[in-house]
């Protein structure tokens, strides 16, 4: 919508086609509902929170950077605030008053909007003009902005259509991965603390012995594994590595604020404090009710062993156990599940400046279709955000 607006605040003549019924479906549920509009951090920061070709965005974010979609949806009538972590979201937690501010800027810059126009291919012509085939009729154009979205949450629509289109064009498309998205253990103990969330915890991906990347926050076990903002962190770094064929863990380090010697210590405080009783309820002042029986399985200390009789060397095992507590990630929940899309059309194919294509001259990108994908936080929207902005002001 941002390159539509765009182009028809210039006076270019715009059509949009759009897939569904109703107009920012997908907007519609990012944030859990809310938008998260964009992020407050620098842009030179903002570079480093996209893994997937952030320096391609370089120019897209100066253009139109985040005070400027600020500027945006402020005159749109969309008032704003800003939480933790610098994420920004309107002021009423309404991820219809976003879309609807969008659909107003359509509006005043004249461009036609056509629902339920599912495209089926684009055709480049030689006479410097598209054919756009779609499930009803055809379009031609001379230039065209494809702004689909990848191929996660199919049913807003985002569901990988324009990956053909492209590829005919001659355009190199990677690997489509899920990105910000949970993940499958093998452990069958996981199961069994589903529903726990646990909070400042550290969380390693490992790759053999290659460090994938590490997180420091917010997690949850559910019933199929791990889920919650750090592994959705992660999950970009683990969904590439088993694309690969590798093998991954995930090393949980319950006690991160503590070395290993000063766990210890705490250890032998508590169990001079429960020395008469039985070790199975000798963890309730370190550990969470429903992780001690997990905990215990995994240690191979009997249970019903009475405190004052765990060994040193069964103390300083727990300890391990305790900042290790390692699970193999078998998969990623299925890309449809996945809030973004890791891969996409090649940003080496792409001037970053204009957002044209390098190979068909008068086909522009914009946002998730391409290679480009960020961890949570406003910085996929402002990726979108800028991105159209860059089309739109370029055809």
């Amino acid at each position: 919508m941002m390159a539509a607006i765009q182009a028809g605040l210039r006076g270019r003549e715009v059509l949009l086609l759009e897939k569904n019924n109703r107009l920012g479906k997908k907007l519609l549920i990012t944030g859990n509902g809310r938008c998260n509009i964009t992020n407050s951090t620098p842009i030179e920061d903002m570079i480093g929170q996209v893994p997937g070709n952030g320096r391609f965005l370089y120019s897209a974010f100066y253009t139109f950077d985040n005070n400027a979609v600020l500027d945006f949806f402020h005159r749109q009538g969309v008032p704003t605030k800003e939480e933790r972590g610098g994420r920004i979201f309107p002021r009423s937690d309404r991820a219809r008053d976003v879309v609807d501010g969008l659909a107003r800027a359509l509006r005043q810059a004249g461009v036609e909007v056509m629902m339920g126009q599912s495209v089926e291919a684009v055709i480049p012509r030689a006479e410097s003009s598209f054919t756009i085939r779609t499930s009803e009729t055809e379009y031609t154009a001379g230039k065209v902005i494809i702004a689909v979205g990848g191929a996660s949450c199919p049913r807003t629509g985002s569901s990988g259509d324009a990956y053909p289109w492209v590829r005919e064009m001659g355009h190199k498309v990677t690997p489509i991965l899920p990105a910000l998205i949970p993940l499958v253990t093998q452990e069958k103990w996981v199961p069994q603390l589903q529903g726990l969330s646990l909070k400042n915890v550290c969380l390693t991906a490992r790759q053999g012995k290659r460090k994938l990347g590490e997180e420091f926050g917010e997690m949850l076990f559910t019933h199929f594994g791990l889920s919650g903002p750090i592994v959705l962190t992660l999950s970009r770094a683990v969904a590439h590595a088993l694309n690969k064929g590798a093998r991954v863990t995930v090393e949980l380090n319950l006690k991160p604020a503590l070395t290993p010697d000063k766990l210890d210590q705490r250890l032998i405080k508590d169990f001079k404090t429960y020395a008469r009783k039985q070790f199975k309820n000798a963890l309730d002042d370190l550990l969470p009710k429903m992780l001690i029986p997990v905990i215990i399985q995994l240690s191979a200390i009997d249970a019903e062993k009475p405190v004052h009789q765990i060994t040193q060397e069964e103390r300083k095992s727990l300890v391990v156990l305790l900042q290790c507590l390692t699970m193999t990630v078998s998969a990623t929940r299925p890309l449809a599940e996945a809030i973004v899309t890791s891969g996409g059309v090649s940003v080496k194919e792409i001037d970053p400046s204009t957002m044209e294509s390098r190979l068909v001259p008068g086909l522009y990108f914009a946002g998730e279709v391409m290679d480009i994908d960020a961890y949570t936080g406003g910085y996929n929207l402002q990726a979108a955000w800028s991105t159209g902005y860059v089309a739109g002001n370029s055809i």
